[in-house]
């Protein structure tokens, strides 16, 4: 018996000193203590799958490898990791409370019932039991309470979830940077943004605050809401993040049929002749059609008269490019297209005539000889400063190979590989192009952008990232996530920096689509961008500069990418922006069409400073597609002030010269005068936008315009001259400035053209 006795007792020790080792931890490691978990919530959230072989060597290694400092055994097989004991947790009264062995190894201690062996590198962080912040919260930020959600689903829609970091300060701060004026979270990793609006919309309730108890994984001390409960906050309404306008009656603009169209247009293009082009993809219109038109607008109220067919095209123009030329005609390029030879399509139409008078010409094109070093399809083009057309990216068809790179017309070398283009494949194509009073050449593509040098192609500053939206701050900007970009107004004497506007969007995948414009100051040293939040979301968005320096954004879609079929809902309100006013107050509700305009629609201004609004090929089975062609007649045009009148004798400029004009109607005192140069409409993209307030004096009804200084500040091109009493613009005069440096007039080299010479 005392034998026995003793070979008990040996046993038994042995047994404590094998439970009594110390793990194997990696370096810094160490042993903390029992705690005590759930009196007032998980004191360590991050909760791994259970593992019957569980030992401390195991649990610690899976949460250093996942970047946690803190790792906690409960339960014989529970490993939770963290990077501090959360929700008050407490040391047990005595160690010896965890008293479970690990399931993988009996020689160690896996916690207990609500009790936690807790490892940790370093000093260990604890942090006492939450509450609601309502104190140091960022910006203008307070707390409202404890909401539930709505009984109409989601009070809010826009949902981000933070894992890891989500707090009052970090999901607040996202929620503000975006413009919206509500947020909450809810289940502690969730993060929502919204309009105050939304939560009675959408059947919000108040509840106790003690029904928002779940644990911010990105600053313990706080709740972040619970089940389906919001902590919710509100921005103060004393200092707001945004006001918008809302004017009414004719101050809000007005949209009406303009003249029932005879075509879907891809393109449209205002020719120095004052009329319109508009040239369709193969397949849209009737059978025998010859995909090309040209409208006379001072015929709209004779449709018989209005339109002429025009004929010349060879090949397809499905998502091309156009542009109009620095030749002394304006002669208007497309290129590009759909499939095969369509591909390295390059065509020229002559524009003649005049509003009133009978066109002749037709478009010109050789296929065979004259064509594009690479084919694209969704290529953009811009005028260079040099007077050569940059022609950049696209892809070789529907879901084909890109073509990252770019070429010069009249053709100069090889194709210049453009590495950014292959890596954003395929969400960067229609780039956002523009020439830089610096002379470099910016670049907005997917959600980057920059500038290049305009001699070596190389780039010389990279941007930072385009600001998305605030579910998807990485959301595109162009097709097929597509938004709408412009240049905003130079004014003499030109020392203020060249800032880009880019509205709209979306994002790839379930998309959100972005409801806002952001804008920068390409060449200005550490420039960021700035978000102005949209009165609603719009993707496949497009944005027309009017005389008087404000914008028009149209059409698009609340839903959706940009493709047949891909969106919905469409956006029928126009909002006007207008660069003179603060940012985050330059944004008017205006009237809204009763007409859907989804893919393939345009947006340009004509003579008389309306918007002529065309176009809608959605192919979805819900929206037809959309002959009919409106205008939007801006508050200017239903103001009942007389428009001002001028006439010009000298039609082509040379930089810096002096140009007079005669006022034979309207008062000169304030007047001013803009430049708006010659846009191609398609896909969200205004190639060759620009808006410009020259100089300008009057003595008597003699007024003094002087030109720009130089082909950076204005590339050489077609604008429009308007003259403006206050706010309403004249009719506007064609003129050109900076001549025809390329010797475009004499290109292509083929007698298949018609050339102007120089």
């Amino acid at each position: 018996m005392v034998a026995d006795s003793v070979l008990l007792q040996l046993t038994l020790s042995t047994a404590n000193l094998i439970q009594k080792r110390d793990p194997v931890l990696p370096t810094g490691w160490s042993y903390k203590g029992c705690y005590v978990d759930n009196a007032n919530g998980r004191i360590l959230i991050n909760q791994q799958p259970d593992d019957a072989q569980l030992t401390v060597e195991k649990c610690v290694a899976t949460c250093k490898t996942a970047g946690y400092s803190v790792a906690g055994m409960e339960y014989s097989t529970q490993c939770f990791c963290g990077n501090a004991v959360i929700n008050g947790g407490s040391l047990a009264t005595a160690d010896t409370q965890c008293s479970m062995t690990c399931g993988g190894n009996a020689a160690e201690k896996c916690g207990a019932g609500n009790r936690m062996s807790i490892y940790a590198t370093g000093t260990l962080v604890t942090y006492p039991v939450p509450t609601n912040q309502n104190t140091n919260l960022p910006g203008k930020w307070e707390y409202k309470g404890c909401i539930s959600e709505g009984t109409n689903g989601r009070i809010w829609k826009y949902q981000t979830i933070l894992t890891n970091n989500n707090s009052a300060t970090e999901c607040l701060s996202r929620c503000s940077a975006f413009g919206f004026m509500a947020g909450g979270m809810e289940y502690g990793t969730e993060c929502y943004c919204g309009d105050v609006v939304d939560i009675q919309n959408n059947g919000g309730l108040p509840k106790p605050d003690s029904d928002c108890a779940t644990t911010c994984p990105g600053d313990p001390r706080y709740y972040c809401g619970g089940g389906s409960r919001l902590s919710y906050y509100a921005w103060s309404l004393t200092a707001p993040l945004y006001k918008w306008s809302y004017p009414t009656g004719n101050n809000a603009g007005n949209y009406k049929l303009f003249v029932p169209g005879v075509v879907v247009p891809l393109i449209t293009t205002v020719g120095v002749n004052g009329k319109i082009t508009f040239v369709e993809k193969y397949g849209t219109g009737a059978a025998n059609s010859t995909g090309a038109y040209e409208l006379d607008p001072s015929k709209a109220n004779s449709f018989s008269t209005a339109w002429r067919t025009m004929h010349g095209l060879k090949t397809d123009v499905f998502c091309s490019a156009a542009l109009t030329l620095p030749d002394k005609v304006g002669r208007q390029l497309n290129i590009g297209g759909w499939s095969g030879t369509s591909l390295y399509g390059i065509r020229a139409y002559w524009p003649d005539g005049s509003p009133g008078t009978t066109s002749v010409n037709d478009w010109q094109e050789d296929a065979a000889n004259v064509k594009l070093q690479q084919g694209r399809w969704y290529p953009s083009a811009m005028q260079m400063s040099n007077g050569s057309i940059l022609v950049m990216g696209g892809e070789q068809c529907s879901n084909c190979a890109a073509v990252p790179n770019m070429e010069l017309l009249p053709q100069v070398g090889p194709v210049v590989n453009l590495d950014f283009l292959q890596r954003t494949d395929p969400y960067n194509l229609y780039p956002f192009l523009t020439v830089l009073p610096g002379g470099g050449i910016f670049v907005g593509y997917y959600n980057e952008a920059r500038i290049l040098d305009p001699v070596t192609f190389n780039t010389v500053k990279t941007l930072p990232p385009v600001p998305g939206n605030v579910n998807n701050p990485a959301a595109g900007r162009t097709y097929p996530l597509e938004g709408t970009a412009m240049i905003m107004p130079q004014k003499a004497p030109y020392t203020d920096p060249l800032t880009m506007l880019i509205c709209g969007g979306s994002t790839i995948g379930p998309s959100t689509v972005n409801d806002n414009c952001v804008s920068i100051q390409p060449e200005t040293t550490g420039s960021t961008w700035t978000i102005e939040r949209m009165p609603s979301q719009r993707v496949m968005p497009c944005i027309a500069a009017l005389p008087d320096g404000t914008y028009l954004i149209v059409n698009g879609a609340r839903k959706g990418v940009a493709g047949f079929g891909l969106a919905e809902d469409p956006n029928l309100n126009a909002v006007l922006y207008d660069p003179t006013k603060p940012v985050n107050q330059r944004m008017s509700i205006m009237a809204n069409t009763t007409v859907a305009r989804l893919y393939h629609s345009e947006a340009i201004v004509m003579q008389d400073g309306r918007v002529l609004i065309s176009g809608s090929d959605p192919q979805d089975g819900k929206n037809p597609e959309e002959y009919r062609v409106e205008v939007f007649e801006p508050p200017y045009a239903l103001s009942g002030l007389a428009k001002p009148a001028f006439t010009i004798t000298n039609k082509d400029w040379s930089y810096g010269q002096q140009v007079t004009i005669t006022v034979t109607a309207g008062s000169t005192t304030g007047m001013k005068a803009s430049l708006l140069g010659a846009v191609s409409s398609t896909h969200g993209n205004s190639m060759g936008q620009r808006t410009i307030f020259p100089a300008f004096s009057c003595a008597g009804n003699t007024c003094t315009v002087t030109a720009p200084p130089n082909n950076k500040i204005c590339p050489p091109g077609w604008f429009q001259l308007f003259i403006l009493a206050g706010p309403t613009p004249s009719i506007s005069t064609w003129v050109r400035i900076g001549g025809d440096p390329g010797k475009i007039g004499n290109w292509p080299p083929s007698a298949a053209f018609t050339k102007p010479g120089i």
